[in-house]
């Protein structure tokens, strides 16, 4: 569920720009902070990185549902990092922007999707919480 949602997530970015709010950012913290990274990123290379991750990770869904070891801390992380990436969008429109010079004109861009990354994380850590006596399928034929 939660690689759905992040699938819906990464669309909802794309078609309300989301890039040229971060990209803005970016460049105004580097431009304050010399330590800052400065990752500007072009839309297709974005786009396509995160595509090939969501199709990634959903191709290691059945290691997930037969609740194979090495998956779990795969799990936690990335339930975490959608969880912060939810919030971060809400808080973000709460604010009206993420820096001063960068303010949206209505919600941020990812808003709408926000709510389904922190349910769907919050029910990742809850599966992976629940689940996390019962040996993997393959640990039973050992």
């Amino acid at each position: 569920m939660l690689c759905l949602a992040s699938g819906l997530h990464v669309w909802d970015e794309a078609a309300h720009d989301f890039l040229s709010y971060f990209n803005a950012t970016v460049l105004t913290l580097y431009g304050h902070f010399s330590w800052f990274p400065r990752i500007d990123m072009q839309f297709q290379t974005w786009l396509a990185g995160l595509i090939v991750v969501n199709i990634l990770l959903l191709l290691l869904t059945p290691f997930a549902y037969r609740n194979t070891r090495w998956m779990r801390p795969l799990g936690y992380a990335f339930a975490a990092i959608e969880f912060l990436n939810g919030i971060g969008h809400i808080a973000a429109t709460v604010r009206g922007g993420t820096v001063g010079s960068v303010q949206f004109p209505s919600v941020s861009p990812g808003f709408c999707t926000a709510p389904l990354l922190l349910l769907a994380s919050g029910y990742l850590f809850w599966s992976l919480r629940r689940s996390r006596g019962t040996p993997a399928s393959a640990d039973k034929l050992s």
